[in-house]
């Protein structure tokens, strides 16, 4: 059977992408050897008890993080791109949701994009809320431009023990579709990792692809292995084949 067995172009469209589709543009994942928490405790610089015990620290983690992303290297990549084509020739609508917090989708040209876990280039006030983007470094003598608090601003991230954004819009977008689509995630971070239960309790067909199969590989109807570079783009021209008939 082809995916045209289960999808038509009138269906809603629901992808979920993780650290693995960010991988080939130069960015470490979190779960890999080499990653991220490899070298870096997530009691120390990813929680709001740390931000609360070290702030200096905390910015510094992230700061780093934010110079990176303006590396001419960092770039999207052809499933980022792919994945932003797609958006704009599917009839039945597109909802990008993505555990990232780097702007490669939005780079790559995603317009309906749902960040869960906040955008690392934004600065959220812990006072009052407030979010601005583009102020470079944060420190921790910075004054809130909204509420004037002082050593409050923080990256609009959500840490660990946090809540993830947007949840209700995500969860009906969820409740609608026709496809869902797993790119890049290890399955094993909650609640993204049950997105696949609950799109297919309302009838949808779930794809994922992946470098490797996820902890949650035996809740998708459908799996293709490799970079995402390749997958992807090879996914959405099979979408765009049937979406034009």
């Amino acid at each position: 059977m082809s995916l045209s067995d289960h999808v038509s172009p009138a269906h809603t469209i629901v992808i979920l992408t993780g650290a693995g589709i960010s991988k080939e543009s130069g960015l470490q994942t979190f779960r890999d050897p080499d990653g991220i928490w490899a070298k870096h405790r997530i009691e120390d610089v990813a929680t709001p008890k740390a931000f609360a015990r070290d702030p200096e620290a905390v910015l510094g983690f992230y700061n780093i993080r934010r110079a990176q992303m303006g590396d001419p290297e960092i770039r999207p990549n052809a499933a980022h791109k792919a994945l932003g084509m797609l958006e704009r020739f599917w009839p039945g609508g597109v909802l990008l949701v993505t555990q990232n917090i780097d702007d490669l989708h939005a780079r790559g040209g995603s317009r309906n994009l749902i960040h869960m876990h906040g955008e690392l280039m934004k600065t959220r006030c812990n006072e009052c809320g407030h979010l601005v983007e583009g102020i470079g470094d944060i420190e921790t003598d910075m004054v809130c431009a909204a509420c004037d608090a002082a050593g409050t601003l923080r990256p609009h991230v959500v840490w660990f023990g946090e809540i993830p954004l947007e949840m209700k819009a995500i969860e009906a977008a969820l409740g609608r579709c026709g496809l869902f689509v797993s790119i890049g995630t290890s399955g094993n971070v909650y609640p993204a990792a049950g997105f696949v239960q609950q799109a297919r309790r309302h009838g949808a067909y779930a794809v994922e692809l992946n470098l490797e199969e996820s902890l949650g590989v035996s809740l998708f109807q459908e799996g293709r292995y490799g970079p995402a570079t390749e997958i992807v783009p090879a996914f959405v021209d099979e979408l765009r084949a049937l979406a034009e008939g």
